[in-house]
């Protein structure tokens, strides 16, 4: 019989032209396997609204895709469009905090290592669409190509309002403990101060809505993952919000090196809503002006200040404490 493996004389004879068959390796029944829900039009980089989008960024003066103060590490289409995290480190580190992605691009040929592994690996396992794309497409999601044949796309935070950082601190009925952000335009501080207050028992951060560092990948990865954890407000007027907490019965303490209150002697443990400033200007006017006091850190005279991250950890460090005892 025909195809009868088993059967006297079925098996070929060496030298004949047929020759051995050779399987796939299983790169058929990987190629069946699904990629997850297929991303909008305006993400997909070979989709006509892709490409529209991309011209009315370039039309309305954004250049393109750009990151926010994060380098080559990031691009961006539009101010309202999805994000990229660009190369190898960054990229598993987001995947490893639990950024919320989707979709994970990947450069056709490019080169294995532990890292393309693994964030292909984790992306499956949560449902991120994962697309092979020619490198050419991952050049235009940079500025100078440094994607490492890998990028990720993160979708615009969705910010809380200032008021639902009182709700949050009421149902677990604990005082409020709120950090807002005034001058701060570095992604990588607003990602740290996000890690701090949750580590430190924060029910929440504010951020202005003009001028200032807002949640970009960076931020996302820089937070370790905090971000999904720890509620972020957008407060279209700082200083109304702040006036605001002070209606609400929370005392606002601005962080400052020449301040009239030192941290030894504060006592944090009412509602407090803390307002740090950037390292070089400071709070401004206005933001110092609605503050009650005004706090500062006693440090070595030998340095002259601390970074504004470090600052806001240092004294919710000190006010986590003073809560528990």
């Amino acid at each position: 019989m025909a195809g009868n493996s088993q059967r006297r004389g079925a098996i070929r004879k060496a030298g004949t032209k047929k020759g051995q068959v050779v399987g796939s390796g299983g790169v058929r029944r990987r190629g069946l396997e699904g990629r997850g829900a297929t991303p909008p039009a305006h993400m997909r980089p070979n989709h006509p609204q892709y490409k529209k989008a991309r011209a009315e960024a370039r039309s309305g003066g954004q250049g393109g895709r750009q990151g926010r103060g994060t380098g080559p590490r990031a691009g961006r289409v539009g101010d309202d469009g999805p994000e990229y995290v660009l190369g190898r480190n960054p990229v598993v580190e987001c995947l490893r905090a639990g950024v919320p992605a989707t979709a994970l691009y990947v450069a056709v040929g490019a080169q294995n290592d532990e890292r393309l592994t693994e964030s292909v690996t984790t992306a499956a396992d949560r449902g991120i669409s994962i697309l092979e794309v020619q490198r050419a497409e991952l050049d235009r999601m940079s500025e100078n190509g440094l994607h490492q044949g890998i990028a990720l796309q993160v979708p615009p935070y969705e910010y809380a309002h200032p008021d639902d950082l009182l709700t949050r601190a009421r149902e677990r009925g604990e005082q409020p403990l709120i950090v807002a952000l005034d001058n701060i335009t570095d992604p990588r501080n607003l990602g740290a101060v996000i890690r701090s207050t949750a580590a430190f028992g924060g029910h929440g951060v504010v951020i202005p809505g003009r001028r200032t560092a807002s949640v970009t990948a960076v931020a996302w990865r820089t937070s370790a993952g905090a971000a999904a954890r720890l509620p972020v407000a957008q407060a279209a007027n700082l200083n109304r919000a702040l006036a605001d907490y002070a209606a609400a019965g929370l005392q606002i303490v601005g962080l400052d090196a020449g301040g009239d209150v030192l941290l030894d002697d504060y006592d944090a443990t009412t509602g407090t809503v803390v307002v740090v400033g950037s390292e070089g200007k400071g709070l401004s006017r206005l933001v110092r002006e609605t503050c009650d006091s005004i706090l500062s850190i006693p440090i070595a005279s030998s340095v002259e200040s601390l970074n504004a991250s470090v600052a806001a950890g240092v004294v919710l460090a000190d006010f986590a404490r003073q809560r528990r005892r």
